[in-house]
């Protein structure tokens, strides 16, 4: 599915609240003065809400699916509808706000 494609300013949470961050960006490729991010880079979390014992707050997040066509240093780039899973929760990402100039497959 085409989708905007995210940066590194991109507003990413995990879905209990907490703030993800890109570990690794592509420098080369910059989407609205901001370097992007491919699939091969893992998101860190912070602030995470979900602190029971059954249950501990998510830590990172790795993404399962990037853009099928567009590649930055031969990696796929990620997309706004790209599907990550949070580490150990199991529980997904939301991408509360990207660019919404460049789109990709």
């Amino acid at each position: 599915m085409p989708g905007y494609l995210l940066h590194q300013g991109a507003t990413v949470m995990c879905m209990h609240a907490g703030q993800a961050e890109p570990i690794l960006v592509e420098p080369r490729v910059r989407v609205m003065g901001q370097p992007i991010v491919t699939q091969a880079s893992t998101y860190l979390i912070a602030g995470c809400t979900l602190a029971s014992i059954p249950s501990p707050a998510c830590v990172s997040a790795q993404f399962a699916s990037a853009s099928s066509r567009v590649r930055a240093g031969g990696l796929p780039v990620l997309l706004q509808d790209s599907i990550a899973v949070c580490v150990p929760t199991g529980t997904g990402l939301n991408i509360v706000l990207a660019q919404m100039r460049v789109k990709g497959i």
